[in-house]
């Protein structure tokens, strides 16, 4: 019998363990088996992401900073990381690039995460056929591109698709280094480990369940001081980015203790994937299936929920690579499913109609305007079309700037009465405004006044900049027009008479 070392690493004694032979029933399946197990879930998530990837030509606010900020200079860029928004740094570089290779608008903003996805479900299908097969590889690849939630985030200006990609090939790379322990690898999943964390630091999060997943597979010592080792480099080389995110904390002071919706967002896909477990699928690999698939799945959300009923933090974007692990549960138990079955090819083809028809309806709205909480590219339509050169425009509150620096056209020639110093000048995300006495003084030069607020409903902004906006506006101004979009309504004022 072949021996490898158990452990090829910094510091660590070899100990001979079985080598780790090629599975026989991956071995029957041949290149082709294996090869579509990748390809044919990455075919399916381009297909899918890139169905309506304009929504109308639409782009909500998360995306708009996403747009402004990756088109300033790497200096300006940098100088904003000191002070927001460090969190998506490398995300925000990472874009800066994209746009001098190729400023296409929207589709050049989101492309990137569609690709990602694309990546990704190739990397769940071929987990799935490592650790069950090729036909359940197949099932979970198809599987994870259909989920709602990983369907919205393809198509966002964001980070999170890249995250999830990232942790899916370190977890490729996870197991590799199990099953077959070189210094090489466990260098490479570290490596990549901690470009999944300066993505989004919440990723730190898939490592520590990958420490649990070969805790539950009760792999040797040395391979678990292994994998210690790299999750420590990982962290080392994220900490200065947890330094300063920590330093920038009152930017998600908007993020609330989990309620319901939140707990319910979390418990029915835990269930879901702890009921496809009760059916184990074959052990391919020192680490199975489930000793992957639900720690991946539940521990993340589930650390950062418990942390938000202290600090609030969750939200689930954050961590939607936890869709990766439900992908490889489900997968595994449609393939038990479909095998048992007396004519799996009809079965199967039965299960993907009802998959679609029941993704369908919300897969469609996503792909409109209103598949977004806000439409910034259709409120500065909407300021165009209600003002006149020499109006004044307002943004109540100042946060709301978002339509002007992704739309800046439609603005020329409207003076904007609060605004002291630009976002690119003062190194912020939405610009430094005036003292209230000073933003009251310019509205009262004005005859006409464009405001761009929250949707009807949301709370107000109780301080004296916001107060004083709105208290002129009511005592010298009358409401001309209003045109409400989505998740914005814009007001036109003007003096009596001069509407």
């Amino acid at each position: 019998m072949s021996v490898t070392p158990a452990l090829d690493s910094a510091g660590a004694t070899a100990r001979a363990r079985p080598a780790s032979p090629e599975p026989l029933a991956l071995r029957r399946t041949g290149r082709t088996g294996r090869a579509a197990a990748g390809l044919v879930p990455a075919g399916l998530a381009l297909a899918v992401g890139l169905w309506g990837v304009r929504r109308g030509n639409s782009m909500w606010r998360d995306e708009s900073t996403t747009y402004q900020v990756a088109h300033r200079s790497l200096a300006n860029i940098w100088r904003l990381l000191g002070q927001a928004d460090v969190v998506h740094g490398l995300y925000y570089l990472f874009m800066h690039g994209v746009f001098a290779l190729w400023d296409g608008g929207l589709l050049a903003l989101r492309l990137p995460s569609v690709l990602a996805t694309a990546a990704a479900a190739a990397g769940v299908g071929l987990l799935g056929q490592r650790l069950a097969g090729p036909r359940a590889g197949l099932a979970a690849g198809l599987v994870f591109p259909l989920f709602p939630v990983v369907q919205r985030y393809a198509q966002e200006g964001r980070s999170y698709a890249l995250v999830c990609a990232v942790v899916v090939w370190a977890t490729h790379l996870l197991l590799s280094a199990v099953a077959r322990p070189r210094k090489r690898t466990w260098t490479c999943y570290a490596a990549v480990a901690a470009l999944a964390c300066l993505l989004h630091e919440f990723a730190v999060l898939a490592v520590l369940a990958h420490g649990v997943a070969l805790y539950r597979a009760r792999v040797p010592a040395a391979l678990g001081w292994a994998w210690g080792q790299a999750a420590a480099a990982a962290a080392l080389v994220v900490t200065p980015l947890v330094i300063v995110s920590q330093q920038q904390v009152a930017l998600v002071g908007w993020i609330s203790p989990p309620g319901i919706s939140q707990l319910l967002g979390f418990a029915v896909p835990a269930l879901a994937g702890v009921l496809c477990a009760k059916v184990p699928a074959p052990a391919l690999w020192p680490v199975s299936l489930g000793d992957l698939a639900l720690p991946l799945l539940i521990l993340p959300p589930a650390v950062l929920i418990a942390v938000s009923y202290v600090h609030p933090l969750y939200v689930d974007r954050y961590v939607i690579y936890v869709y990766v692990g439900l992908a490889l549960l489900v997968g595994a138990r449609l393939e038990r499913l479909l095998r048992a079955a007396a004519a799996p090819r009809t079965a199967a083809a039965l299960l993907a109609v009802v998959a679609v028809a029941a993704v369908l309806p919300y897969s469609a709205q996503l792909r409109t305007p209103q598949g977004r909480i806000d439409d910034t590219i259709a409120a500065a339509r909407a300021v165009r079309e209600l003002s006149r050169p020499g109006d004044g425009v307002l943004f109540m509150p100042a946060r709301r700037r978002e339509p002007i620096m992704s739309s800046p056209g439609d603005f020329r020639g409207l003076e904007d009465l609060a605004l002291a110093e630009a976002p690119v000048d003062s190194a912020t995300l939405h610009g430094v405004e005036l003292p209230a006495s000073r933003v009251r003084a310019r509205m009262l030069t004005a005859d006409r006044i464009v405001t761009v607020n929250d949707s009807p409903g949301q709370p107000l902004d109780d301080n004296a900049r916001e107060n004083t906006k709105r208290g002129v506006l009511k005592k010298d101004f009358h409401r001309c027009a209003v045109r409400d979009v989505t998740g914005m309504r814009i007001v036109l004022y003007g003096r009596p008479g001069g509407c």
